[in-house]
């Protein structure tokens, strides 16, 4: 009897823990890996991440500049069952278990939060009329567009650092903030 007692305080301990943990990285902390180009030349394939989670998971909107990762399944809302199924779906672990992870998530610059109107001009952002300093980006943006874009209300507008190689919000439009995941921390 008492070896039974002994099992079962030590399972138990030993799901409380893994409980924790599995919080931890679903709600706080996740490691990760990136996958392309598209931040180059301040992130590269497979740098390895820490994504810090409590920006989503407390509802805070990125800053300008910050480096994000978001869900890029934008035509659906987001809900918790995708916090915790994509959290132990997608991580560090799983991109060198599976090489053929099916990629949701994207890593990018936030250029542009609500209210903003940006234009695209000579290969140049301008926010609000001011052109942005990005000393971050990789090589000159080949794009331009004569189109004026206002990024709505609970949206981002997302851009990666290597923009000639970058699918983002030029392509698909502006990003709902609770499909923005995480703030990039650290690579290691």
């Amino acid at each position: 009897m008492k070896i039974v007692k002994e099992i079962l305080s030590w399972t138990g301990h030993i799901l409380l823990a893994i409980v924790f943990g599995l919080s931890i990285t679903i709600f706080v902390l996740q490691p990760t890996m990136v996958q392309g180009i598209s931040m180059e030349s301040t992130l590269h394939n497979n740098d390895r991440v820490l994504v810090n989670k409590l920006i989503h998971t407390l509802g805070f909107e990125p800053d300008y500049g910050d480096i994000v990762i978001i869900d890029k399944r934008i035509d659906r809302p987001r809900s918790v069952a995708d916090d915790i199924l994509d959290s132990l779906r997608y991580n560090a672990i799983s991109y060198h278990l599976n090489k053929n992870v099916d990629e949701i998530f994207w890593i990018k610059r936030v250029i542009g939060k609500a209210g903003d109107r940006l234009e695209f001009k000579d290969g140049k952002v301008y926010r609000n009329g001011t052109l942005l300093d990005e000393p971050y980006i990789k090589e000159p943006m080949l794009y331009t567009s004569d189109d004026v874009i206002i990024v709505p209300e609970g949206h981002v507008f997302v851009m990666g650092d290597n923009r000639n190689n970058s699918y983002d919000s030029r392509m698909v439009g502006p990003i709902p903030v609770d499909h923005v995941i995480g703030k990039y921390i650290f690579k290691f």
